[in-house]
């Protein structure tokens, strides 16, 4: 079982930068993939980008986001990060974390998700 729990949302100018956390409970965290998401209202949740089991050392995105977010993951602290730069006011939505044994990447395929975390991108 693993629980998830995001934080560092909030509210942005555009052109701005936010890094989302994602803490994870439970001592076999490094053994999932972990992925963000994020829900727009009226629109289904979209893939972000995703970090592979382990160290980390491969990473996924999304095009939309491709050169203006980073994720990476730090295994002793249980914790993934999403550094999101130049911000957008399209970016604003809920953004969840989510975690796979797999290397599947769609909403359906991850095991666990974090509750959701409120990202709003004024213009």
């Amino acid at each position: 079982q693993v629980q998830l729990v995001e934080s560092g949302g909030g509210l942005v100018q555009a052109g701005g930068s936010l890094r989302l956390s994602c803490a994870a409970s439970g001592r076999t965290f490094s053994r999932y993939a972990v992925g963000w998401f994020r829900q727009a209202p009226g629109k289904e949740r979209e893939f972000l980008a995703a970090v592979s089991r382990g160290g980390g050392g491969s990473q996924y995105y999304a095009d939309s986001v491709k050169g203006r977010f980073t994720i990476s993951r730090d295994n002793a602290k249980n914790t993934v990060y999403l550094q999101m730069n130049s911000l957008k006011p399209e970016d604003t939505a809920v953004y969840y974390c989510a975690a796979t044994r797999s290397l599947i990447f769609t909403p359906r395929a991850m095991e666990y998700w974090g509750k959701g975390i409120l990202v709003t991108v004024s213009s």
